[in-house]
């Protein structure tokens, strides 16, 4: 058994030596192929991780842990400290000391959330900047993708020091992650100067570990990654090799962090601090070190001091028992239930019939959250592997098989899409083209017309959600599809299709079939989704989903009404002679009535108004084709028209899915 003490370092006189006895048995090749290494770039520490002999290990530091605290302090010289030494500046240097950098990843600047999660002196963008998140950290200006790429060169250095050479990674991300903040963990490796093979979410990893390295083969569990600012749950099934995820759900700014946040706040409304906003950053970062030192002490006592330093001052004492710490802290665990209960439903399982319950995340050594995994799945939670290293441990054993040094390269891992993606269609609608948990890598393509006449582009909107509206869901792109000579509305026909990678990235694709005229887009959002935002898109969709059919079928009607007054009054305007006084007054009342029922929103009434248009027209349709017919044939035989028909041979009419941009 390996016990952890609260510095975070190995004690275990056992796994020293096995560490110690691998180090002697590892010989430099220098012809020896570059070493594949798996990282879990955490919120609160990471960990770089490579495969032995068929099992996975992580690299150690000169301390032998092989936690990397994510802390980056930038020197007053120049300089940049990361992990350990980081992590004791935070303290008195709030500003310059960046904390749990992850959960700012792919994230706005002008996000609410961001200017709750730390001290930190915040710039805004200038014109012309993308919106990200930029931090000022003495005479600089830094992103949280630098920062983490100042993270991963510590983890890349450590394991050549070990390794000698290393080769490409795997790096471990949030099942919620969407697509800007696995772009994001993209370019910080780049920056870090690795190859990413592949990103891999933190719970398939974990999963992918179990299966592999305690030799299950068959199976459905539930796994439930809660660490210090993300959460996930996964379900999914092993069979022979076949990781297959059924369902992911989450909450990307969930964690350890907001407990120790809860504990923290509770401090300091003791303390006499009303309004947050004036508390000074230095103890601001000291009220959430102290928290986190008593979370950590109450996993196995029953009590502990919580001291905060104050300057100029006695310090802030007071007992804080582990029955305290339950009540501060139970909102944030119990915000963990509605996405667990999402993905059981998903996935069609109940608890009853999981095979097991995956713990990950170093948050998950607190009680609390053990006993409520338990109550929440009915099942023990397993916990044999150290949570802390199990994700790193996943990414290892998949590095070795995606650079095929290992015996596993028969494992296949099919993960899912958390939310649906699609485009805005005619009225607003939010046409979905990959549904979440659409297993990935995916590609579909879908069928669009035109509305108007002489239509000349698209402009196509891509969103993400579960709402029929796209107005209810998330923007992540616009583009435009330029170039189309004009046609009669519904000639043209646009093929939009939408590929989501290995690595959960997504490309959007749309080429008008009539003309070759194509155009592809990387969907890079510069903002992620808000930790709200994520929970209330899934909420919303249930709550609302009566609502959203309604508004749905609502506007497809008025569409369509839109098009057949547009269609019927061109037709009477240019053929109008063709109706006499009665069935031209019918017509015209027809179209009154129509105008009447759009106004009143009642979509059965504009179904039926829309019919008796039709009805009215069918005169006047019959009419100008015949005309139409006449034109075409004036001046011309019947038998020139059989000799040019005899031998061309008979295609199937293209025809769309009937929705309209």
């Amino acid at each position: 058994m390996i016990v952890r003490d609260r510095s975070d370092r190995l004690t275990s006189a056992r796994y020293d030596e096995a560490q110690d006895s691998m180090a002697l048995l590892q010989i430099f090749d220098p012809k020896a192929r570059p070493e594949p290494i798996g990282i879990d770039l955490g919120t609160t520490n990471s960990l770089v991780a490579h495969v032995v002999d068929g099992r996975a290990t992580c690299v150690l530091d000169c301390d032998l842990s092989p936690l990397l605290p994510s802390v980056v302090h930038y020197a007053s010289h120049g300089g940049v400290l990361v992990g350990a030494e980081a992590r004791d500046l935070a303290a008195e240097h709030p500003r310059e000391t960046l904390v749990s950098v992850k959960r700012f990843m792919g994230r706005g600047a002008d996000d609410p959330e961001t200017r709750r999660l730390g001290p930190y002196d915040f710039v805004s963008p200038r014109e012309g900047e993308s919106n990200t998140v930029r931090f000022r950290v003495r005479e600089r200006v830094v992103t949280p993708v630098e920062v983490s790429a100042e993270i991963l060169k510590v983890l890349k250095s450590r394991a050549e020091s070990h390794l000698r050479t290393v080769g490409g990674a795997v790096i471990t991300v949030p099942a919620y992650f969407d697509d800007a903040q696995r772009q994001a963990t993209r370019d910080a490796a780049r920056l870090a100067g690795l190859e990413v093979l592949r990103l891999l979410n933190e719970p398939t990893a974990a999963a992918l570990a179990y299966g592999l390295d305690k030799g299950r083969t068959q199976g459905t569990f539930a796994v439930y990654d809660l660490g210090g600012g993300t959460f996930d749950i996964t379900v999914l099934s092993l069979d022979d090799g076949v990781f297959q995820v059924r369902s992911t759900g989450g909450d990307s700014q969930l964690g350890g962090d907001d407990m120790d946040r809860a504990v923290a706040l509770d401090a300091l409304h003791a303390m006499g601090f009303e309004d947050l906003a004036t508390v000074p950053p230095t103890l601001v970062r000291r009220a959430l070190d102290a928290a986190r030192a008593a979370k950590h002490a109450l996993t196995d006592a029953t009590e502990t001091a919580l001291t905060i330093e104050r300057d100029g001052d006695a310090p802030y004492v007071r007992t804080l028992t582990r029955d305290d710490f339950d009540a501060l802290v139970r909102p944030v665990v119990e915000r963990t239930g509605p996405a667990c209960r999402r993905a059981l439903r998903d996935a069609g399982v109940k608890p009853e019939a999981l095979d097991g319950v995956i713990l990950v995340g170093g948050s998950t050594r607190v009680p609390l959250v053990r006993r409520y995994v338990k109550e929440l799945f009915h099942h023990e939670p397993l916990a044999d592997i150290d949570p802390d290293q199990v994700v790193a441990f996943g990414a290892a054993l998949q590095a070795d098989m995606l650079a095929g040094t290992g015996p596993r390269e028969d494992a296949l891992i099919l993960d899912v899409i958390p939310l649906s993606l699609g485009i805005e269609t005619m009225g607003g609608v939010a046409e979905k083209i990959l549904p979440r948990n659409t297993t990935i890598p995916a590609g579909r393509a879908q069928q669009f017309t035109t509305y108007a006449d002489n239509q000349t582009g698209f402009i196509l909107h891509v969103v993400q959600g579960e709402r029929e509206l796209a107005a209810d869901n998330r923007s992540l792109a616009t583009f435009t599809l330029k170039g189309i000579p004009p046609m009669p509305a519904g000639a043209a026909r646009l093929e939009v299709t939408f590929r989501v990678d290995a690595d959960g990235l997504l490309s959007v694709g749309a080429k008008e079939l009539t003309t070759g005229i194509e155009q592809h887009v990387e969907v890079k959002p510069s903002y992620g989704l808000e930790a709200e935002d994520v929970e209330r898109m899934l909420m919303e969709s249930f709550e609302f989903a009566e609502q959203d059919i309604a508004a749905r079928q609502l506007r497809e009607r008025v569409v369509e009404a839109e098009q057949v007054l547009g269609a019927t009054q061109k037709a009477l305007t240019i053929d109008g002679d063709l109706l006499d006084e009665d069935e031209r007054a019918e017509l015209e009342g027809a179209l009154r009535a129509l105008r009447d029922a759009m106004q009143s929103g009642d979509r059965q009434a504009i179904h039926l108004r829309t019919e008796g248009v039709d009805r009215a027209a069918l005169p006047l349709a019959e009419r100008r084709m015949n005309r139409a017919v006449q034109r075409a044939m004036s001046g011309h035989a019947l038998q020139e028209f059989e000799e040019e028909l005899k031998d061309r041979p008979v295609h199937p009419h293209l025809v769309g899915d009937g929705h309209t941009h």
